[in-house]
């Protein structure tokens, strides 16, 4: 298939986004009708993975598994896009494709001017003031300004030290959302006009809905935290030491966790939420506009999930369904609409997926597996099991039926087993029901295998065999 004849591939990446935070994916509090309108559109994966991260900036591996294809510790790292391969973008690059880039990027200025031929209003932090961002153009690397002292306004949370960034220019004025989107409906609009020859692909990654939860106020409006329901997972307190009890997500709200006090950060969440998803909604009306949609690839993900108050949790350093399952939605050419497809999936499947979409060659030595027989055709998914993984203490294997839960911190062990068929909030800890007992044994062999195959660095230091 030449370029001229190939898909151009849209990638939406959102920040801090649980899979049940959209609408047509399980949300009943929140209001999503673009996100909504992709799902009906197209296929969604619903049981897509962050593998997990070594350490409490979650983001930033999930990203890298992202855009290189390789699982957690397979990277550079801690955390990094490994050099040895091309990248995601880099393989459409050179596939022939009109590579570009805006928003959240988190990986390091070279990883960006591998990846992508343009860029425009690059966050290159990793959180910020959502009205207040520090944004760069892609510039050869030899002419960035450097790293210069974050200027934080009145009432800024995103951090308790001045940061140093890169940036050619604040953004003051404009949330970030809305700036990420009309950059892309620029290069969108300008694509078009230019009548180029080559397909393009952009990628456009948001900040929302991480904290600082900053929405328009119309959107506050929306949600008022006396009418938020508390999820039933809720607790006060987690019930045990996972070893991230006390990063910076978990001091977001007090401790013991007050009802009324997750409430409005729920009620926050759902209102960032809503305002990312009509910023979605404006991009996806310019590809109808310009008249792109029909050869269009969209796929919108979110790099992992988040607490806000599941659990006794705020943050995202855990292995509970809320913190790493994530949103994936693709619609375009070759996929099939109003879809779902039951498969799990992690964030490095997606490379081969999209290069198998679009018919561009992907490199031999990716580890993920490709989702394109099972969207288009509804093939059984790759994948039987997942691996997960967070920092040194925590390692957790899920199947169809369970989830399985260890924690190693300061030498005390904690085993969980949900039965996520039947508990989905995952609030009964099955490891000491006899009934389950082979399970369990069943389980904690297949994790020490699966990490022992990953690599996990950890593997001599603990066994849940031994358990």
């Amino acid at each position: 298939m030449s370029p001229r004849e190939q898909p151009n591939v849209l990638m939406l990446v959102a920040d801090d986004l649980r899979v049940d935070a959209v609408g047509a994916l399980g949300a009943t509090d929140v209001e999503t009708p673009n996100l909504d309108r992709l799902v009906e559109d197209g296929c969604a994966v619903t049981r897509a993975h962050n593998m997990g991260s070594e350490h409490d900036a979650v983001c930033v591996p999930a990203r890298s598994m992202i855009h290189s294809g390789r699982s957690l510790f397979h990277l550079d790292g801690p955390g990094g896009i490994p050099t040895d391969c091309a990248a995601l973008p880099e393989t459409f690059r050179e596939g022939g494709y009109r590579t570009f880039g805006t928003g959240k990027w988190h990986n390091g200025r070279e990883a960006f001017n591998r990846c992508f031929e343009e860029g425009r209003n690059v966050f290159f932090g990793g959180m910020g003031n959502h009205w207040n961002v520090p944004v760069s153009d892609r510039h050869p690397l030899e002419e960035y300004r450097g790293d210069k002292p974050h200027r934080f306004l009145p009432g800024d949370t995103s951090g308790p030290q001045p940061v140093r960034q890169t940036y050619d220019r604040y953004a003051s004025g404009t949330h970030s959302s809305e700036l990420f989107a009309e950059t892309t409906v620029e290069f969108l609009t300008d694509h078009h006009a230019a009548r180029e020859d080559r397909p393009f692909f952009a990628y456009a990654a948001f900040m929302a809905p991480h904290d600082p939860r900053t929405a328009p106020g119309e959107y506050h409006a929306l949600y008022d935290p006396r009418e938020v329901e508390l999820p039933s997972n809720f607790r006060p307190a987690h019930s045990f030491d996972n070893g991230a009890l006390r990063v910076r997500d978990e001091d977001l709200a007090g401790h013991p966790r007050d009802p009324d006090e997750v409430r409005r950060h729920l009620a926050d969440y759902y209102a960032i939420v809503s305002h990312l998803d009509a910023q979605v909604g404006r991009i996806l009306d310019a590809l109808e506009r310009t008249g792109q949609r029909e050869d269009t690839i969209v796929v919108f993900t979110a790099d992992h999930g988040l607490a806000v108050g599941q659990h006794g949790l705020m943050g995202k350093q855990n292995l509970y369904d809320h913190s790493v399952r994530v949103p994936l939605v693709f619609t375009g050419p070759g996929v099939p609409e109003a879809e779902r497809r039951d498969a799990f999936s992690y964030h490095h499947d997606l490379y081969p997926t999209l290069a198998d979409l679009a018919g561009v060659e992907a490199p031999a030595e990716l580890e993920g597996e490709s989702l394109a027989r099972t969207i288009r055709d509804g093939a059984d998914g790759p994948r039987d099991s997942l691996f997960t993984a967070y920092g040194d203490e925590q390692r957790g294997l899920r199947t169809d039926q369970y989830a399985l839960v260890e924690c190693h911190v300061d030498g005390d062990r904690h085993t969980q087993l949900f039965d996520v068929d039947a508990d989905p909030w995952q609030t009964e800890n099955l490891a000491d029901n006899p009934d389950h007992a082979d399970a369990l044994a069943r389980l904690r062999a297949d994790l020490d295998e699966r990490r022992e195959r990953a690599d996990d660095p950890t593997v001599e230091e603990w066994s849940v065999r031994a358990n």
